[in-house]
């Protein structure tokens, strides 16, 4: 095995920041040659809050002024404060951080982790430098290292042998202890949960961690992530989740994202809280919640049963930020020079506040890339791993970084919960606020049509037309929440329901049929049907959460190339994932049409089905 870097080699790689280069300070390395990759332990030694709180620092509190993050803690029976300067790192190999205080032992801290991988694991360097204010502190801190030491050689090796689990147990802390009536809800919630015949596994999961979670992973509930990790279906979980917060387990929270960080800015435990406008103060950036990912849904537990509030032990900015791969703070003339991993996949190249170019990482690209100033639509490909090259030519400090430009598939998003019916009717009351377009992502609205309803109300009158509308609503309603959409509102005697999934909504529109079939006789009612796909926003309409936009619009004008028993299937709708392979498994026979209107730009192509020929 090759001989470990010294401290100056390390500082070669990682130079003191200017702040500390100048004084006179006291540094520690240490080494550490631990079993597993770079990219299996790095999730859990970036996440420095978590590590620091298992090495038994103390807790801080950070608040952003004018997008600066300023840091307090107490320790050593003294306040300290800082500035906390933006974090460098390359994932899974490095991250370096520097403070620069204003109160306390110190004058400057900085710290660098770097990860190298070798023949038997993982070779982790831990480097930290502290600029003492005078020299009654440096003593302070040059006694404080060894402890500080000792920790950390009986944590990474407990960490690095518990990579097999989900969070080790090393970086987890027991939970309180309930009092009498805490456990008293906690029991009461469970059994009512099952009472209502909820699925038993997940109920127990979710229980169980109120119960035993620690706050770390209490304080935002990802109910999709859960439901990977303890291998349930996620409409179980979402399901259990939605009815916990009824008997008094959880609390909804509408969370607005910042689009560069993706951190929390706002949390709402109501739909109508959500606000129309939000800002990032740390990345100095406005934004509404009419964007894809601008809002996420998780849960927390409620006050009740357990008081869960968010702490920190750092700022922990790379697992913060895991999907900014690469975040590099370049000198004026200086050169920098990368590899980072990156997955194949598609990622977002930016220097400084520009928008920055794409770059596709695919099997045979390129392997170097010299970084250069494109167009924002501009897709540059690179092979797996590629070198990375960036110089910057100005006068300034630029900060160069690469991001996924995909966002995370545990977040439970708006248009999951407005086109899920369980939601609707558990929080009938709940809507959207008035100035508040809350984007729902690709939807497939369904709207059905009672056929020759004119004839039909004259031949039974009002009353009596009125109880089979009633009846065939009870039957389209079963079917839509049955094949996982949701009733968006009724129009007269149509219904419009929308999916997240467009084959869902292909499938229940064919059920449709199916129930309403041509030779049936305790009822003359008889649909159309038409389906389209696109992305669309939610609004409040008559204090309900309403679909709005073209893909709506078109969908609905659809209905006028369908007839009794017919489907009219926008191409949009029939191009998407299994549609067609759906379509083909029914023996399907479609007709090709057009939809033309002086509104739009282009005929609409659509495929119309004819369920009973």
């Amino acid at each position: 095995m090759a001989e470990a870097l010294t401290i100056g080699q390390l500082l070669e790689l990682h130079p003191v920041p200017e702040e500390l280069a100048k004084d006179k300070r006291i540094e520690r390395m240490w080494v550490f040659d631990l079993p597993g990759t770079p990219s299996a332990l790095w999730p859990f030694i970036s996440d420095t809050s978590r590590m620091n709180r298992a090495l038994g620092t103390a807790e801080m509190k950070f608040v952003e002024k004018e997008g600066v993050r300023h840091g307090s803690s107490k320790a050593g029976g003294l306040i300290h404060e800082w500035l906390e300067v933006p974090w460098n790192w390359v994932s899974e190999q490095w991250l370096t951080s520097t403070r620069l205080y204003t109160r306390g032992f110190m004058k400057a801290m900085y710290a660098i982790h770097r990860l190298e991988p070798t023949e038997t694991g993982t070779r982790v360097y831990l480097y930290f430098a502290a600029v003492p204010r005078n020299a009654l502190w440096a003593m302070a801190i040059k006694l404080g290292f060894p402890s500080i030491e000792k920790a950390y050689r009986k944590i990474l090796p407990a960490l690095a042998a518990q990579l097999d689990r989900l969070r080790p147990d090393v970086l987890q802390m027991p939970p309180p202890e309930l009092d009498e009536a805490a456990i008293a809800r906690l029991d009461a919630a469970r059994d009512q949960l099952l009472a209502e015949g909820l699925p038993k596994q997940a109920v127990e999961h979710l229980v169980e961690l109120v119960r035993t979670g620690d706050d770390a992973d209490l304080h935002r509930i990802q109910i999709l992530e859960r439901a990977r990790a303890w291998k349930l279906p996620e409409l179980d979980l979402l399901r259990t989740a939605l009815h916990a917060t009824r008997t008094g387990l959880l609390d909804l929270s509408w969370d607005t994202i910042c689009p560069h960080c993706r951190g929390v800015r706002d949390e709402s435990h109501k739909l109508s809280g959500l606000v129309a406008e939000s800002r990032c103060e740390a990345c100095d950036v406005d934004f509404t919640t009419d964007g894809p990912e601008a809002v996420e849904v998780t849960f927390r537990v409620h006050p009740s049963v357990r008081l869960v509030e968010e702490r920190l032990y750092c700022s922990a900015e790379p697992s913060q930020k895991e999907h900014i791969r690469v975040m590099v703070l370049v000198a004026p003339g200086q050169t920098k020079v990368i590899e980072p991993r990156l997955p194949p996949g598609r990622y977002r190249v930016a220097s400084g506040k520009a928008p920055g170019w794409l770059l596709d990482i695919e099997e045979g690209g390129p392997t170097t890339i010299h970084y250069a100033a494109h167009p924002a639509a501009t897709v540059i490909k690179a092979g797996p791993n590629p070198e990375i090259t960036y110089v910057n030519t100005g006068d300034t400090p630029v900060t160069f970084s690469i991001q996924r430009a995909t966002w995370s598939d545990d977040a439970l998003r708006p248009g999951m919960l407005l086109s899920f019916q369980e939601f609707r009717d558990l929080f009938s009351e709940d809507y959207i606020g008035a100035d508040v377009k809350l984007a729902v992502g690709e939807q497939t609205l369904l709207f059905t049509d009672v056929v020759g309803s004119t004839a039909f109300y004259a031949l039974r009158g009002d009353p009596g037309a009125f109880i089979e509308i009633k009846k065939h609503f009870d039957e389209v309603f079963k079917i839509v929440a049955e094949n996982r959409g949701a009733v968006v509102k009724t129009i007269g005697d149509a219904v419009m329901a929308t999916f997240t999934s467009p084959v869902d909504a292909v499938r229940s529109a064919h059920l449709i049929h199916d129930a309403f079939y041509p030779d049936r006789t305790d009822t003359p009612i008889r649909v159309r049907i038409s389906l389209n796909t696109g992305p669309c926003i939610a609004v409040r309409l008559n204090s309900n959460a309403d679909y709005f936009g073209g893909t709506v619009n078109i969908a609905a004008k659809l209905q006028a190339l369908a007839e009794s028993h017919q489907i009219a299937i926008s191409e949009t709708t029939y191009r998407a994932t299994n549609v067609a392979e759906y379509l083909a498994a029914q023996h399907a026979e479609l007709e090709t049409l057009e939809y033309t209107s002086k509104a739009l730009p282009a005929p609409v192509a659509v495929r119309r089905w004819s369920v009973y020929r």
